[in-house]
């Protein structure tokens, strides 16, 4: 002990007192309030590892003040107000499911709303370990417990602490990457940078990054805006007379299925069908589907394609647009257009935290008015994956919210269970069906876990047409984005029909087209199958056509698939593009019939020249115009701005209940039309989970600890 008085008496000690105190303050946060969801050793051991180099970085500061009356005063200040930064993160987190970003510290209203007086509910018992440290070192330092050491470090010294806290910084983001790469440009959520990087490290990338937004955004003149109207009003398609409308003051449900490509349809393996009950869609005479449809995703992915479907602009060349600007960008999706023109209700169904691409957020400025996230359901045990809730249990649970949404709706279902690795527990695999046999889990896997998101979508359609929610809605169908990789794609081949020797990069980007079906119920049942190709960007402006609300006010940079003006030349987010006769990937110029290099006549070279050209200029475009939130200058005809301060998403089925108890016999709920009975006995799943406890697993916890404020 002697040893130890003796060596917290000199600065270097006294140092590494506070670093390690705040070590366990910041593991005590992780552990009990974060709920970062660590599965493996190895993220466990960068968990026990990521506070220290930041720590030590900020607290050696102090070691250039030379003089004892600033270095302690310095050094306790550092930790003091350290200790605030991690305190509010924990009272945050706790309301929100989220950490505080620069833009949340600086906004005196959205600190107001995320600290308000609802954080004294917040408090727990163990939030005395977080100041108790400091009092402790306080109170021994005014008895002399603790001494003064006047003895200077070197500057030398001083800077060797920096130094070796930077290389242990180094080595943390080198792990980090090793873990979860692209962990900086996709930035998928806040909680995987705190997970992998620390509180002060996520703080200190969020200042960042949010200079640089702050000074390209205050440079952006109104002007800038001219450029980008332009484009959109000269690139806009009129409807089709014949489909305008058709689906007028329907329900819109959006079932967003994950990972899910084109080929699969129709696709059977050992003589089965993969998925039957898509493939009865596909072709049905209710249904409008494409053939031709090809995801335009860069490294948002998942969150990308929502961009592109609820505001028709394309996501950032780096990153997601969702993650980097959606916190704050001026948006004006579909949610806010349709609750605008049409008296829409609007929700989103996910069984993953809210935080994921910062959702909660994005969703707010977008204008949804509730999201059913991971802390409105139960994920325990099995009946969650590493992304969520699956497919069946979300639909299945969702009922219960969906049932008392005012109609007509706009919801929108984002799946998971389809998601890389393409993991499922054998509980939930029919014995019936068997997968191929390529050699590769990933491949074999990905029809296991597709033949299930089949049968999950016939259930919910089941509960449609057992309710008469079918008759009266329009049904959009669409996949995000691949499942498997290109890098995968060799193994696949032999289940295409080519040999992985003779695959080529054209064959890669034919298969990045995705399924978009519109299922409109007894609409005249001319349905069929379009080989118009076309993209994600192009939904909106589709769907809203269908809806028959005009588009043309709006800046959209997608075209209305069914429109006679259509354009369909396709860009995908690294500037290659495919039209119905060509595909440019890495400027090299595929023909589409015989899957060859082209060769061009003159007359074809500058065809496509001007393609390219046009891809360039609608993807710089776009970019200019959410980089710097230009969309705050333009205010179209009958369409207010969206202020996010008029959503919270907690308590979603209590506000639900309370807008049928206001409107009484005027309200158009599927509760009350059903005579105020439940309908969610009407759902019929043969989900597992349903019919036993599910087993404790080592599989993340998604669920918000606090249910109680949902």
């Amino acid at each position: 002990m002697k040893r130890l008085s003796k060596f917290v008496n000199t600065r270097i000690g006294f140092f590494t007192l506070l670093v390690v105190f705040f070590w366990l303050k910041t593991l005590l946060a992780y552990f009990t309030d974060f709920k970062l969801g660590a599965t493996t050793l190895w993220q466990y051991i960068i968990l026990l590892f990521n506070p220290l180099g930041t720590t030590m970085l900020l607290f050696g500061i102090a070691f250039y003040f030379k003089k004892s009356r600033f270095f302690y005063p310095v050094i306790l200040l550092i930790d003091g107000l350290n200790t605030l930064l991690l305190y509010l993160n924990v009272i945050y987190f706790r309301e929100f499911t989220d950490f505080m970003t620069i833009a949340t510290m600086t906004g005196y209203s959205k600190v107001n709303q995320g600290l308000s007086g609802s954080s004294l509910a917040l408090t727990n018992v163990h939030d005395l370990l977080y100041w108790t440290d400091l009092v402790v070192i306080l109170l021994l330092m005014l008895f002399k417990k603790i001494r003064i050491d006047p003895r200077a470090i070197g500057s030398r010294l001083a800077f060797a602490f920096t130094s070796v806290s930077l290389v242990i910084c180094g080595l943390n983001l080198t792990f980090a990457e090793m873990s979860r790469p692209q962990l900086l440009d996709r930035t998928f959520d806040r909680t995987y940078i705190v997970k992998y990087m620390g509180i002060d490290f996520f703080t200190g990338y969020d200042l960042v990054k949010s200079q640089h937004i702050h000074n390209m955004r205050k440079s952006a003149t109104r002007s800038q805006l001219d450029a980008v109207h332009r484009f959109t009003e000269k690139h806009y398609a009129a409807p089709n007379k014949k489909m305008y409308g058709i689906a007028k003051g329907r329900n819109v449900i959006i079932i967003h299925l994950e990972s899910f490509q084109q080929f699969i349809i129709d696709k059977k393996v050992n003589g089965q069908e993969v998925t039957p009950f898509l493939n009865s869609l596909y072709h049905s005479n209710e249904t409008y589907a494409f053939d031709n449809f090809f995801h335009q995703v860069g490294q948002g992915k998942t969150s990308d394609a929502e961009n592109m479907l609820e505001t028709s602009t394309f996501g950032l060349p780096q990153g997601s647009l969702f993650a980097t600007l959606g916190a704050d960008n001026t948006f004006q999706g579909a949610p806010a257009i349709l609750k605008q023109r049409a008296g829409y209700t609007s929700a989103v169904f996910h069984g993953n935290v809210a935080s994921f691409w910062n959702r909660n957020n994005v969703y707010k400025n977008l204008g949804y008015q509730y999201f059913f996230d991971a802390s409105y359901f139960d994920t325990s045990g099995d009946k969650a994956m590493g992304y969520g809730l699956k497919d069946k249990l979300l639909f299945d649970n969702s009922i219960n919210y969906l049932q008392n949404l005012q109609q007509p709706f706009y919801v929108k279902y984002l799946t998971v269970t389809n998601h890389f690795p393409f993991d499922l527990d054998d509980e939930d695999k029919d014995p019936n069906f068997q997968t191929t046999d390529t050699g590769d889990s990933t491949v074999d896997n990905y029809f296991v876990t597709a033949h299930y998101l089949d049968q999950s979508l016939q259930e919910f359609f089941n509960y449609l047409k057992k309710t008469g929610v079918y008759n009266n809605s329009i049904i959009m169908i669409y996949g995000d984005h691949y499942g498997i990789s290109n890098t995968e794609n060799k193994y696949l081949a032999p289940v295409m029909g080519k040999s992985s020797d003779d695959w080529t990069d054209f064959d890669n980007a034919q298969l990045q087209r995705v399924p978009m079906m519109f299922v409109i119920p007894n609409a005249g049942n001319h349905g069929y199958i379009s080989h118009v190709y076309g993209g994600e960007i192009d939904v909106l402006p589709t769907l809203l056509h269908l809806l028959g609300i005009s588009s043309k006010r709006y800046i959209q940079f997608g075209t209305d698939l069914f429109s006679k003006q259509h354009d369909q030349v396709v860009a995908f987010r690294n500037e290659d593009f495919v039209t119905p006769k060509y595909t440019s990937i890495n400027g090299t110029i595929y023909d589409n019939a015989t899957g060859k290099e082209a060769k061009l006549t003159k007359k074809q070279k500058k065809r496509v020249a001007d393609d390219a050209h046009l891809v360039n200029k609608e993807l710089r475009l776009s970019d200019s115009l959410n980089q710097k939130n230009l969309l705050r200058f333009y205010h179209p005809k009958g369409f207010k701005a969206v202020d996010p301060a008029d959503y919270n998403y907690a308590n979603g089925l209590k506000r639900e209940k309370r807008i049928e108890r206001k409107l009484g016999k005027k309200s158009t709920s599927i509760f009350s039309r059903n005579n105020n009975q439940s309908t969610v006995n009407d759902y019929s799943t043969d989900a597992p989970e349903k019919n036993h406890k599910s087993t404790d697993s080592n599989r993340i916890k998604i669920t918000n600890p606090d249910n109680s404020k949902n």
